[in-house]
């Protein structure tokens, strides 16, 4: 436990002197509402546009700190400021949630997938707990069941069926419907969640790769085979460590063995299939039989990749207390904060290409907000913190 302990003070330390300082300060719009996140390396704005994906995330990870972490009145003004302009902003008139808006919450972009809906549910649930108000929990559980309809006919988004396109199951899917089954979960016993989360269990175990202990993002639902495409090779290890951490927690609900050891398995298989030997670190995107990927940033290593794996293998040690973990752990760990941590001007840069170098040194951006680092530093301390002195 000395190595954990060790990286608990430094995660803790990362979290309330760099991170979570560099966001409070810059990102909040105190003057329209919601958050900015196209942040420069100093904190400069360089896009005032509102990502409700993101601004839904950042809600969220402030309640969590303010619920969960440290009960700063600041941590929950700047929540609320969110939660407020999502209320105000964030759906159209058939109840879907917008990608984007201008500074002041005018409609800007729709993008035909559920995403952007997920983290604004999952703000109001967190929002929720933080004042105890039950009126958030009920728009949250409203949005959840929305959020179901549209991941099963996604007509509903305005995307059409194609007769060329067969039926497919992506991890994305199978993981934000975990993610927010169990955070309803959290004190809300209601047996469907339980069905939801089991369910989300059985799906993983469809993406599950045996022969290369992975789990792949697409599978077809109706015996086409799609392996002639690039999308039914596709393999992103990043999210696919994510998903297995997900599923870990899941079986705290609706405990597997095996499913629990299908997840573990599925992080180291990802780690020694996605870990670069020749420049370290993990590749975003990869073709399981080495054929050219169609992303032309495959090759790059992102910051949310090795945030997401430090707290997978944190949770894989302590659950297994089996010492390959630690190993892997210090590989990433030593690659994570050599890259993309910013001693100068405080918060996270995202993204490197294969050597190593940085490709940008923005700190956030429509894809990149308050969120992966502080939430896989917040959850490593906790769960270190929790199991200190444990056998």
């Amino acid at each position: 436990m000395a190595l954990l302990e060790t990286l608990a003070e430094r995660y803790r330390r990362e979290l309330t002197d760099s991170v979570v300082p560099f966001w409070l300060e810059h990102s909040l719009d105190r003057e329209c509402g919601g958050y900015f996140s196209c942040l420069d390396r100093d904190g400069t704005v360089y896009d005032t546009k509102k990502y409700l994906w993101l601004v839904g995330r950042e809600v969220w990870m402030f309640a969590r700190l303010y619920n969960t972490f440290d009960s700063r009145p600041a941590y929950l003004e700047a929540s609320a400021l969110g939660i407020r302009f999502l209320r105000e902003h964030a759906f159209d008139e058939k109840g879907r949630v917008y990608f984007s808006l201008t500074r002041e919450g005018n409609p800007y972009a729709f993008q035909r997938k559920p995403y952007a809906a997920v983290f604004v549910c999952l703000a109001l649930l967190e929002y929720g707990r933080a004042v105890g108000e039950s009126l958030y929990r009920e728009q949250a559980e409203a949005l959840f069941d929305s959020i179901a309809a549209w991941i099963d006919d996604a007509t509903l988004l305005d995307r059409p069926a194609l007769a060329g396109r067969p039926p497919v199951s992506t991890l994305a899917d199978v993981m934000v419907l975990a993610a927010l089954a169990y955070e309803f979960a959290v004190d809300d016993d209601d047996p469907r969640w339980r069905d939801v989360m089991k369910k989300a269990c059985e799906d993983m175990t469809r993406h599950y790769d045996a022969d290369r202990r992975i789990l792949v993002e697409n599978v077809s639902l109706d015996g086409t085979d799609i392996s002639g495409w690039p999308e039914g090779r596709f393999f992103i290890p990043g999210h696919a460590i994510e998903t297995a951490w997900f599923i870990l927690h899941l079986t705290e609900h609706v405990p597997d063995d095996a499913v629990a050891k299908t997840a573990l398995d599925a992080i180291e298989g990802a780690l020694e299939l996605g870990w670069d030997d020749a420049f370290g670190g993990i590749f975003y995107f990869m073709d399981v039989e080495g054929r050219p990927t169609l992303q032309l940033e495959s090759s790059m290593k992102l910051w949310w990749s090795h945030t997401e794996t430090i707290y997978a293998l944190i949770l894989a040690y302590l659950k297994t207390h089996d010492d390959r973990w630690l190993a892997w752990l210090e590989k990433v760990d030593r690659y994570t904060f050599d890259h993309f941590a910013d001693e100068e001007f405080g918060g996270w840069f995202g993204y490197c290409d294969r050597r190593g170098n940085l490709t940008h040194t923005c700190k956030g951006g429509n894809y990149k907000g308050f969120f992966h680092v502080p939430r896989a530093l917040l959850m490593s301390v906790q769960l270190i913190e929790k199991t200190k002195g444990t056998p």
